[in-house]
């Protein structure tokens, strides 16, 4: 059975949030949040009915407005433009919303968010799933891409010491072809020179 959704606010840079949630847990991870704002005291439950309304019309999806704005929230915001107001007067307490009774929540309703709230989720989930398969397509692909060029380069690497090992192997029979005509020219000139002396004699 789904859970029932509470509304639950917080803000976060320049943006407040809000979302409905089955749980704080849940929305701290829908917020991107790394530590717990509701024990700093940085998030809350919201019983302001426009809140509510709004995130029960989109359970799951984190809604925003300007930071200190009374603005409807939606799923997109514009930067707040009063920031440097805000610098040059003295800060503004917000109001504290009318206490009203807490409207008693239509069953129907509530199913209705709750259900919207998990097929969100399972949207979500599917597209974590969908960005960590091409994520993963991807690595595979730059793994194959190094196997590739390595084998590339040791083969090439292969070839050359192959080359090299014939040119030492030229160079070493080169080497010993010019001594071996280097001791045959010495031997053959001194015996030309001892002739050549013998003739002058």
């Amino acid at each position: 059975m789904a859970r029932q959704l509470k509304t639950f606010e917080t803000s976060l840079g320049f943006f407040d949030l809000a979302i409905a949630a089955p749980s704080m847990k849940a929305a701290l991870q829908a917020w991107g949040a790394d530590s717990n704002l509701f024990h700093q005291g940085a998030a809350r439950e919201s019983k302001d009915p426009d809140v509510v309304a709004a995130t029960l019309a989109k359970p799951g999806v984190v809604l925003k407005r300007p930071v200190g704005s009374d603005q409807p929230f939606g799923e997109t915001a514009d930067l707040p433009t009063n920031l440097d107001d805000h610098k040059r007067r003295p800060a503004r307490v917000r109001a504290k919303p009318n206490k009203q009774p807490p409207q008693k929540t239509d069953d129907k309703a509530a199913r209705k968010a709750a259900l919207a709230y998990e097929k969100e989720q399972k949207r979500r989930e599917a597209e974590r799933r969908k960005e960590e398969a091409a994520r993963d397509k991807e690595r595979a692909r730059r793994e194959q891409a190094t196997v590739k060029a390595q084998a590339a380069l040791d083969k090439a690497e292969r070839e050359h010491e192959t080359r090299a090992a014939a040119i030492d192997a030229e160079r070493e029979a080169l080497e010993s072809r010019s001594q071996a005509e280097d001791a045959r020219w010495e031997k053959q000139r001194r015996r030309l020179d001892d002739s050549l002396r013998k003739a002058r004699t």
